[in-house]
């Protein structure tokens, strides 16, 4: 009671110090976010002043994973997102700079094209009719989502609109004149001869000439769209695995083995696997994956059960045995002699009310039945007449003009009732069959290769590893972050019998590190403001914890010298090389200077500028270039090219036959322009200002 008056007496002072608190929480917030545009945590980007909203961002990578499917992951969608948002931001400025809209002839002419196919918008002439748009879109208004959907759905086919429009200006700014065809013409058919002397760059060693890192580092200023990279970090990290002990592996086998036999628990007995007579119940009771009805041949069993399991008898029990992480108990419940592969046709009558059926399908189930049944009377008398009547009332479009031939299939291919009739009965057989899809009236046709087939029952227990065993890997990995922490990362690892393994060059965006999967945590660590080179960090991961380095952290801009050391050093020790080259160089015709470079002379015939390849040198356009620029009988100067340097003389210049027509060239020029839409595109992007937080979200 004390303590409570001494609050109530200090009320409006405890008021006063909260208020105060919150305030300095919030001015903290406000002062390491930043309050400018590029730091609003509202926008995943912003695109030449036009901010992308995060909420809505995100959404639409909610939807779009869902779309993909459970195995796609939160990274392939938001990139998907990610293009498609800046793709449509960006077109969308072209669109508002030239004064592009869609008026609305222009829109009902696209969905015209659109919906032309969807009968719920063709009248009684199967002709699309506007009015029935126009009426869906009225009894729609009073559904948020069907209208939204159709929102979305207009939105969309204005957007494909405006960009045909976009695409097509473009497209014809860029058409080729005929004039252009017939330099495209001549730059393939103009042939020339040449004769030519090349000092080759390996004449000098590599060894021979130096290439220095301030030389390298003038080259990437002078070079910088050439060598931009966004903020990328190396790091290294170890995987200590949670896995099961050798003592938890002997636990489990004691715990599957007990399965076996017969237990009395609590003075009740407890059927065993052996004496169970429902070997289905049995499993889904005590596996960890539900039981699997089906036949196997000794083909189709997976080691270390195929060389047993077939010559097994009815009853009989093999394990337990080990497969990867679990531990399994394999019971044979049936034994028969089987073909492997059964060919067979049907005729299939769908009714109404299945899901599998269409709108079309308006007969009961009753007189579906009825139907399969008088089929199946006058096939037993006459099966010739199979595929007649399997062309005239099948409803399997795949196969009724093949006579319902359904080919050849193994045990378990087919629905169960369909499989159970092929499989069970002899050749020749007709019945009627109903499972989901319907009513099959259903003839076995051809068995073949009948063998040994068993039925299994298997009871699958994954191995997990104990308590004690969790305990001591999290104490493990505990002891070597702290280690790692305090000493250096790889020897530690190596004290300890762990790999280090290093991951470079890794993306701001990136999920990926290999060995380890789709980890995002560890990444958005590596790029924190406060995470800096040495730091060492823990993570849980599935199957156990990684514990990282940072080990190289790169700001947005030129690559160091040392990344670009590998495309630039050789650039650069060719130039040396040239020049070098041109210094040993003495004499002015062909023979001089093959002479003083103890060479030889070579020649070339048809050399064409679209196909700038010499025989004996390879690919050399600046060398072919060169000679084209000379008449017959002139020789150029040194020319520095792919593979070393060259002097060339022209021996003949065979110019091509001037044509009445070069409409062809023109139209093969304008065919590269297809891929306009993917250029503009990439051309937009690169020239955009963009501020992209995507990585504070993801």
């Amino acid at each position: 009671m004390a303590i409570l008056n001494s609050i109530r007496k200090r009320g409006i002072f405890l008021i006063l110090i909260i208020a105060l608190a919150l305030f300095a929480f919030i001015l903290s917030d406000i002062l390491t976010k930043g309050s400018g545009p590029g730091k609003d945590q509202d926008t995943v980007a912003i695109v030449n002043g036009t901010e992308i909203s995060r909420q809505d961002f995100m959404q639409q990578v909610e939807a779009t994973q869902r779309n993909l499917g459970p195995n796609a992951t939160t990274a392939q969608a938001m990139n998907m997102v990610w293009e498609r948002e800046l793709r449509s931001t960006l077109l969308a400025e072209q669109y508002e700079e030239l004064g592009l809209t869609v008026e609305k002839e222009q829109l009902n002419s696209a969905m015209r094209q659109s919906l032309a196919n969807n009968p719920q918008f063709q009248n009684e002439l199967g002709e699309y009719d506007e009015a029935l748009v126009q009426s869906y879109v009225s009894s729609i208004k009073g559904n948020p989502q069907l209208y939204g959907q159709w929102q979305d759905y207009i939105k969309n086919i204005k957007e494909a609109a405006l960009q045909n429009m976009y695409i097509n200006l473009v497209r014809g700014g860029l058409a080729s004149t005929l004039a252009e065809g017939k330099q495209q013409y001549h730059f393939e058919n103009d042939k020339i001869n040449i004769q030519y002397v090349q000092v080759p760059y390996t004449k000098i060693a590599d060894e021979d000439v130096s290439v220095s890192e301030e030389e390298i580092k003038q080259y990437i200023s002078e070079h910088k769209s050439e060598y931009e990279v966004d903020k990328q970090i190396d790091i290294q990290y170890v995987f200590i695995a949670e896995e099961p002990s050798s003592e938890d592996i002997q636990a489990a086998n004691d715990n599957v083995a007990a399965l076996i036999n017969d237990r009395v628990e609590l003075n009740d007995t407890i059927v065993g696997f052996k004496n169970t007579t429902d070997d289905e119940g049995f499993v889904n009771l005590n596996s960890d994956q539900s039981y699997t009805d089906r036949w196997y041949f000794e083909k189709d069993l997976p080691q270390p059960i195929a060389d047993t399991i077939p010559s097994m008898s009815k009853g009989d029990i093999y394990g337990p045995y080990q497969v990867g992480n679990s531990l399994n108990l394999s019971k044979v419940i049936a034994v028969e002699q089987l073909p492997d592969s059964v060919k067979s046709r049907h005729i299939l009558i769908r009714y109404q009310g299945l899901q599998t059926a269409s709108q079309d399908v308006t007969r009961s189930k009753e007189a579906a039945k009825k139907l399969a049944d008088s089929l199946s009377t006058v096939i037993n008398r006459d099966k010739s007449k199979f595929e007649a009547l399997a062309a005239q009332f099948s409803e399997d479009n795949s196969n009724k003009d093949d006579g319902g031939d359904l080919g050849y299939v193994g045990p378990g291919r087919m629905v169960p009732a369909f499989n159970d009739f092929i499989f069970d009965n002899n050749e020749g057989t007709v019945g009627v069959v109903e499972t989901n899809f319907g009513f099959h009236v259903a003839q076995v046709l051809e068995q073949k290769n009948r063998q040994r087939a068993v039925k299994i029952a298997t009871v699958i227990k994954q191995i997990e590893p104990s308590e004690s065993t969790i305990n001591n890997v999290f104490s493990k990995a505990t002891t070597f972050e702290v280690a790692a922490k305090k000493g250096d990362f790889e020897k530690v690892a190596e004290e300890q019998n762990l790999t280090a393994r290093p991951v470079n060059k890794i993306g701001e965006l990136d999920a990926n590190i290999p060995g380890v999967g789709s980890n995002r945590s560890i990444i958005t660590w590596g790029f924190e403001e406060e995470t800096s080179v040495g730091d060492v960090k823990r993570f849980n991961t599935p199957g156990g914890y990684v514990i990282a380095q940072l080990t190289r952290k790169s700001p947005k801009g030129l690559m160091s010298v040392s990344e670009a050391s590998s495309k630039v050093t050789p650039i650069l020790r060719k130039k040396k090389k040239a020049e070098k080259i041109r210094q040993s160089i003495s004499g002015s015709t062909l023979q001089d200077v093959a002479s003083s470079q103890s060479v030889t002379l070579q020649t070339a015939t048809a050399v064409t500028m679209a196909n700038p390849i010499i025989p004996g040198a390879g690919s050399e356009p600046k060398v072919v270039g060169a000679a084209f620029g000379e008449k017959a009988g002139e020789t150029t100067g040194l020319i520095d090219g792919e593979k070393g340097v060259y002097k060339v003389r022209v021996l003949a210049v065979n110019k091509a036959p001037e044509l009445d027509n070069y409409a062809s060239y023109v139209n093969q020029l304008n065919a590269a322009n297809n891929a306009v839409n993917s250029k503009v595109y990439q051309a937009l992007k690169k020239k955009a200002d963009i501020e992209d937080n995507r990585a504070k979200f993801y």
